[in-house]
């Protein structure tokens, strides 16, 4: 039943703060975050039952906290939901950054019971997508995620927020509709038809060459747009600027994660064939990723958008990771999802503390506040030196990891992909050095420094990078069986 709870307990927090007369603020707020403190407690929980031994991806009896139940019989779809190694610590980290974009929330100024009641639907929507095996409900799952984005950006984000929501919606409906066009083919392809995901793993071997080759772009492209792979990227950077903090936070740290755990769950091991032939393009893919977003964040002006090219960048390396089927690759890549999902989060939270002081996000528009805001400027640094893979925090671990594994199966690539560390160093600096050094700007001599609330929302997100960049072991552990075993599925 932990499955079952911490998905839908968070759709129970949002019914009951439905029911909270809309004047009692604080008390819609407090259930928001009991909601998902508790989420997080169960999924701490299932760590320490967690069996780092099983190896999942394509048999029912090696993942864990399995419910499989009928649930449409006369079209065999199921509810079947379980965890492995791949999915277990994006659930970590849904619960975890939950709880820390819910404390950035505080200072929502408008319409608060339909703001945190859909961010609790958007936490069911998420933690179900992970936990899905049938298709069919990953479908349903994935959906859900959609309504509460749209509406969290529409309502509650900045002076173009409805552009960058519609802009949201539409490309990942686009997505969606190519998604459920391979699900389909896949459902009838299957004999008896079936949307349970292991059974049409377990198939694969009987489908034919091009359906392979066909379906996989379906899917991909559907993935390729939440993660986002260039030239599907567009969205991302309008949808950060214009998203409240808390919403850049989950959109940067949880949904682009969903790109590529789509590919690792869905396309990989369904359609072998078709990873294999097309694995040096999404290399490629990643290296422009890598770059692209690399240069294009040194070019930005506004706080916000560089961050949200550096996602697109650091995500290249997942890409990259992903793409070269051995053990140091894959591994290295999920480690990045997760790394960067911490990294990211705390990034946007301190976007976000310095327009709620200074109402800009304009990087030249700064200078000098080093002096000003100490704190600020040491957390800042923190964060920065952990995107750009200082030795020691979390980032530098997984992007090495990536480049172990990559560098023997595509050298030029690989090489081309180590110059993104050297350009994302250059534009952290830089950003550093114009906002943070120099003569203060005279408009700033009274901005307060970082407070209680926001140094609480951090310090959980520093200590984590920390400890993985030290030592990485637990986050390792908890993956490379399934990891491994899924490498033997895809390339043997």
């Amino acid at each position: 039943m932990f499955l079952t709870l911490i998905t839908f307990l968070p759709l129970v927090g949002a019914l009951i703060i439905t029911l909270i007369p809309k004047e009692k603020i604080l008390l819609i707020k407090q259930v928001a975050l009991t909601t998902a403190l508790i989420v997080f407690v169960l999924s701490i929980m299932m760590l320490f039952q967690f069996d780092t031994n099983q190896i999942g991806i394509n048999n029912e009896s090696t993942f864990q906290f399995v419910e499989h139940h009928k649930w449409i019989p006369v079209f065999n779809i199921e509810y079947f939901m379980g965890v492995d190694g791949l999915s277990f610590p994006m659930i970590l980290l849904t619960t975890l950054i939950s709880v820390i974009a819910l404390i950035a929330s505080w200072n929502i100024k408008k319409a608060h019971k339909g703001y945190f009641g859909l961010f609790l639907l958007l936490e069911t929507g998420m933690i179900g997508s992970f936990c899905a095996l049938d298709f069919f409900l990953f479908y349903v799952f994935w959906e859900v995620m959609l309504l509460p984005m749209y509406f969290l950006i529409g309502i509650w984000g900045g002076p173009r927020r409805e552009y960058a929501a519609i802009k949201f919606f539409l490309y990942t409906l686009f997505g969606s509709v190519l998604m459920l066009l391979a699900m389909l083919a896949l459902y009838f392809t299957n004999q008896p038809h079936t949307f349970n995901m292991l059974e049409m793993m377990a198939n694969s071997g009987g489908y034919g060459r091009t359906f392979q080759l066909v379906v996989y772009v379906a899917l991909f492209i559907g993935f390729a747009i939440k993660v986002p792979v260039f030239p599907f990227h567009t969205w991302l950077p309008d949808a950060h600027v214009e998203a409240p903090t808390a919403i850049s936070v989950i959109l940067a740290a949880v949904l682009l994660k969903f790109g590529t755990y789509g590919m690792l769950r869905i396309n990989f091991p369904m359609l072998p064939y078709a990873a294999n032939y097309y694995a040096y393009a999404l290399a490629v893919l990643g290296l422009i990723n890598i770059i692209y977003g690399a240069f294009t964040a040194m070019a930005q002006k506004d706080m916000k958008k560089l961050i949200a090219y550096s996602s697109i960048s650091h995500m290249g390396y997942v890409l990259l990771g992903m793409a070269v089927f051995t053990e140091a690759g894959i591994n290295g890549a999920v480690m990045q999802m997760f790394n960067h999902g911490t990294i990211s989060a705390m990034l946007f939270i301190i976007a976000g503390v310095i327009y709620d002081r200074a109402h800009h996000r304009e990087i030249e528009g700064f200078g000098g506040l080093a002096v000003q805001m100490p704190v600020y400027a040491g957390i800042t640094s923190f964060a920065f030196f952990a995107s750009l893979g200082l030795p020691g925090l979390a980032g530098f671990i997984s992007e090495a990891m990536v480049f172990i594994g990559a560098f023997p199966v595509y050298k030029y690539i690989t090489a081309f992909a180590v110059g993104g560390v050297i350009i994302t160093a250059a534009y952290y600096l830089w950003t550093f050095q114009r906002m943070f050094l120099g003569k203060l700007n005279e408009k700033y001599t009274e901005l307060p420094d970082i407070n209680l609330r926001e140094v609480i929302s951090v310090t959980p997100l520093m200590i984590l990078i920390l400890f993985v960049g030290i030592y990485p072991m637990p986050v390792i552990n908890l993956m490379k069986n399934s990891l491994n075993y899924l490498i033997t599925v895809v390339h043997p």
